[in-house]
């Protein structure tokens, strides 16, 4: 994509259309989990203490893990950033482009607990199709959180402030200031660490529908630990990587440039349950074995051939078919 073209931005909440008007039994949704924010508070008061996301980066070796408490402590920091610094409110919009990290999924719960509407650049964007979205040149943004390597590619898009993020281990800062762009490793950490979240905006009852129908659909419980590679602008990085497992309870391995010759041991060491990721991504690594993928398939769990893992203990969710 160059500096020119002018990448197509849809809303988060839209991608997930299907997942919240499926079919099925309605799920029972309480009046503390009726927006995101609730959602998330209720995962935190059940076990704080507990792993919520483990991020690994395979390129740099990075690995990194937060209790629900501490993933808590970065979504409230931004969400002030955004209230305090950036002067947003609800119904407002943001605009994320960020790959699988560990930072994207900070921004989207943040975003999503100030009662923000969020957007992100599909992965499948096309400079040839920007039009068939909603029009990026007359959207004009709050704030646009973009990777350092990804400025030039979003420099069309219109945002009252531009915040961008290294991405690099522990937190570093850019790589040199950039005149009228925010370091986010520079912004966030004076802010307070607890945020007093507003009302949550009506779409976010079909977020929070989404998230618990895909979790029953997955039979998740609070003792998985999921595996996925997706970021958050597509539905499978959103639901399987986000808000499913916060409906479960259970947990997120975040894995970024996944390497796959890991994946038996990491399944291992993680206790991994279960992955969503697509296997032309994962490839067929050593362990492979073609009884496990039979057996996967018997469960009805999405077996496929080149099974990456030497067990039929972790299974493959694909996102449930609607419609």
């Amino acid at each position: 994509m160059t500096a020119s073209a002018t990448p197509r931005l849809v809303s988060a909440a839209s991608l997930l259309d299907p997942a919240s008007t499926a079919a099925g039994a309605e799920p029972q949704v309480s009046a503390g989990a009726s927006g995101i924010a609730g959602l998330f508070a209720r995962r935190l008061a059940t076990d704080p203490a507990r792993p919520l996301v483990t991020f690994y980066d395979d390129a740099t070796g990075e690995r990194l893990e937060f209790s629900a408490t501490t993933f808590d402590n970065w979504v409230a920091k931004t969400a002030n950033m955004l209230v305090d610094t950036l002067g947003l409110a609800p119904g407002d919009q943001i605009g994320i482009a960020l790959p699988a990290h560990w930072l994207g999924l900070v921004i989207t719960l943040a975003g999503w607990s100030a009662g923000l509407d969020v957007l992100v650049i599909p992965a499948d964007s096309d400079p040839d199709t920007a039009g068939t979205g909603p029009e990026p040149a007359t959207t004009r943004l709050g704030a646009l959180f973009v990777a350092e390597d990804r400025l030039d590619s979003t420099a069309a898009l219109a945002a009252d402030e531009t915040v961008a993020l290294s991405l690099r281990p522990m937190g570093g800062r850019l790589a040199r200031p950039i005149p009228g762009v925010l370091d986010y490793a520079t912004e966030v950490p004076p802010h307070g660490d607890r945020f007093a979240a507003p009302p949550a905006p009506p779409h976010q009852a079909g977020l929070v529908r989404a998230a618990m129908r895909t979790a029953a659909a997955w039979d998740l419980t609070a003792t998985d630990r999921i595996l996925c590679t997706a970021a958050a602008d597509t539905a499978e990085g959103l639901l399987g990587g986000l808000l499913a497992p916060l409906a479960a309870g259970a947990s997120i391995v975040l894995c970024r440039r996944l390497d796959p010759g890991t994946l038996d041991r990491r399944a291992e060491t993680e206790r991994i349950t279960a992955v969503l990721a697509p296997l032309e991504a994962v490839g067929t690594v050593v362990g492979s074995d073609a009884g496990a993928a039979g057996a996967a398939e018997a469960a009805g769990v999405a077996g496929v051939a080149g099974w990456p893992f030497s067990t039929a203990a972790v299974r493959v969710l694909r996102l449930p078919r609607h419609g």
